[in-house]
């Protein structure tokens, strides 16, 4: 063991430019050791007063060893990010169209909403929202978290993925009180959705959940809203009038 170690020590040591050494194997000591190292740390240029001070200590042979033959890795870890609560201020009634001036209806068929261009007499099949509104952790944040309920009902919109595509569900929530305060690590952040103005009633609605998808309705008439992309070729944009 004595005689591998010996060997390790003569291919670690960097002799100066025009100097040779041989390492003997018989058994060394420490001492000797570092008597060898200074000897060799004395020849190059580059040595610090410290090194060749007469007062070598042991953290000196072990800094000068280190220097030798680790190399340095610096690790970043990367903390996770930080906890976030929504809690809601109030709620307020309102009427909502989409950009092609269609309203909101209940389809009779299933649970789910359809854009739909209501003719005269027939405004009764219209939808209004429930939309409640939260402090967003981020005061400088111009979107505004909000939840959107059909009006007398327990039925919320919310967005999660049904296989690999986010979609839009229309959910019963027993006990409201459970949306009071949310929490941005929870499964109920799939009610919340970023309202984002661009005129006093012009409105988009992006899923705070699945950030980059947003609620729209499609080109042709009486066909589901659904959730899409910025860049799908469907309408995004909302109108929302306050019935309060």
């Amino acid at each position: 063991m004595e005689s591998k170690m010996n060997d390790n020590m003569s291919e670690m040591l960097k002799m100066p430019e025009g100097v040779d050494s041989e390492i003997s194997h018989h058994p060394v000591t420490v001492k000797e050791v570092a008597n060898f190292i200074i000897d060799i740390e004395r020849m190059k240029p580059d040595t610090s007063e410290s090194v060749l001070s007469t007062e070598f200590r042991d953290e000196n042979l072990v800094n000068i060893m280190l220097d030798s033959i680790v190399e340095e890795q610096i690790v970043f870890e990367l903390g996770s990010a930080p906890l976030v609560h929504f809690s809601r201020t109030g709620e307020y009634e309102c009427s909502v169209t989409d950009s092609e001036q269609r309203s909101l209806v209940l389809n009779p068929n299933g649970a789910e909403l359809l854009a739909v261009m209501l003719q005269g007499g027939s405004d009764n099949r219209k939808v209004y929202l429930n939309m409640s509104t939260y402090v967003h952790p981020s005061p400088s944040t111009r979107a505004r978290p909000v939840a959107l309920s059909i009006k007398d009902t327990n039925y919320y919109l919310s967005c999660y993925k049904k296989g690999e595509v986010p979609t839009l569900h229309l959910e019963r929530v027993e006990d409201k009180s459970t949306l009071q305060r949310i929490s941005s690590d929870s499964d109920l952040m799939r009610f919340l959705f970023y309202k984002r103005d661009s005129g006093l009633t012009i409105s988009t609605f992006m899923s705070a959940h699945l950030p980059g998808w947003y609620i729209s309705t499609g080109k042709e008439d009486n066909k589901p809203v659904e959730m899409c992309k910025e860049t799908d070729n469907r309408h995004r944009t909302f109108n929302i009038h306050s019935q309060s």
